[in-house]
């Protein structure tokens, strides 16, 4: 068929695709300047209710004791074949047992996995890694840096780069985003997997199209696509926002202690800090819209009942696309989002009995 007439007949869902993605990125900018101005609001109260805080985030210049635990692993470096950037990890356990690899979520970083850790490293080689963006991992400033490729590629290096040809994948909120969609794309790669409160892109997609009360409970994610103004306000009053997020008695770590808390303040509060880890959500609308996917790698999801972030609908949604036989899912009683630090014992126990055929 001439190349012409191929491209009269394809005119119109090219046509349609744009205007889709216009009227999408008008509803989204939209609804990030109503939650810019919702949580300006809630940045200035902080101020006013501390006023010696001021505008602006109290940089860190020593990392807290904890960070430094000899217990928790050794400090590493590794540099990532396809970037050249240098990506930080904690290991520990090496030579025990296959390679457990945990990726983290927002606004955190390896220290999140301090306790699983601690509870594996007896059987399996333990790595908690900061992703691009965070912590002492390099942090390049341009949004084009942090595509879902781009960070998919980087856990692949590491599985690669610490000499293993396939790995435990454990993921937490945008860490268990990436595992769903390396699972995918990387399967070969992927032994088993352990996803704690999120889903696959285009599940969460799906869903919340028919569900706008998941758009109500992500509506940070739309003022995370605005420039500059959401690292404003999340330092502003010495990172308040981020401080309530971490320690609300119901929403939250209630148990973090200021210590664990500076854990993750300290990576936070350097310059730019915030702008890597922010411009993850700033990529997240440029794949819409997203085609169904099947999912396949046997797994492991843990949901809390009370997740304030994510619906438990999403769980079913997720367990739809999965070969049957695949999936063990469990929505966890009274449990929230952070269930790597609010119930690690929980958690523990249910990893411990989806791993036990693999350590013989």
């Amino acid at each position: 068929m001439p190349e012409l007439v191929v491209t009269a007949l394809l005119a119109p869902s090219r046509l349609t695709l744009k205007l889709l993605r216009a009227f999408m990125w008008s509803l989204v900018f939209s609804a990030a300047l109503v939650a810019a101005a919702v949580y300006g609001c809630i940045a200035l109260t902080h101020v006013m209710c501390r006023p010696r805080r001021g505008f602006c985030g109290r940089p860190r210049h020593t990392p807290p004791v904890c960070l430094t635990d000899p217990t928790l692993g050794e400090h590493c470096f590794l540099i990532l074949r396809s970037s050249g950037l240098r990506l930080h990890y904690v290991s520990a356990g090496r030579g025990k047992g296959p390679l457990m690899l945990f990726l983290h979520g927002f606004p955190e970083n390896w220290f999140s996995w301090r306790y699983q850790l601690w509870e594996f490293q007896s059987r399996f080689h333990v790595v908690a890694v900061d992703l691009r963006g965070y912590g002492s991992s390099d942090a390049p400033k341009d949004v084009d840096c942090y595509t879902i490729d781009l960070l998919m590629a980087d856990i692949q290096d590491v599985i690669l780069g610490l000499g293993y040809s396939k790995c435990i994948l454990v993921g937490h909120d945008w860490g268990a985003l990436l595992a769903w969609n390396f699972s995918i794309y990387y399967p070969s790669l992927v032994e088993r997997m352990v996803v704690v409160s999120a889903a696959p892109m285009s599940v969460y997609q799906d869903y919340s199209l028919h569900h706008i009360g998941q758009f109500f409970r992500s509506n940070y994610i739309f003022l995370f696509q605005l420039p500059w103004l959401p690292e404003k306000l999340l330092s502003m009053s010495d990172f308040q926002i981020l401080k309530t997020t971490l320690t609300h008695r119901k929403r939250g770590i209630p148990q973090l202690t200021p210590s664990e808390l500076e854990a993750f303040l300290y990576d936070f509060s350097q310059p730019g800090g915030l702008t890597g880890p922010l411009n993850y959500y700033r990529n997240i609308f440029r794949t819409f819209p997203l085609e169904p996917q099947e999912l396949a790698t046997r797994t492991l999801l843990l949901w809390g009942e009370k997740d304030p972030y994510f619906e438990q609908g999403l769980v079913e949604a997720i367990s739809s696309r999965f070969v049957p036989g695949r999936l063990e899912a469990h929505i966890l009683p009274g449990m929230g989002h952070w269930i790597p630090q609010t119930n690690p014992v929980e958690m523990h126990q249910y990893m411990w009995a989806f791993l036990q055929d693999l350590l013989g």
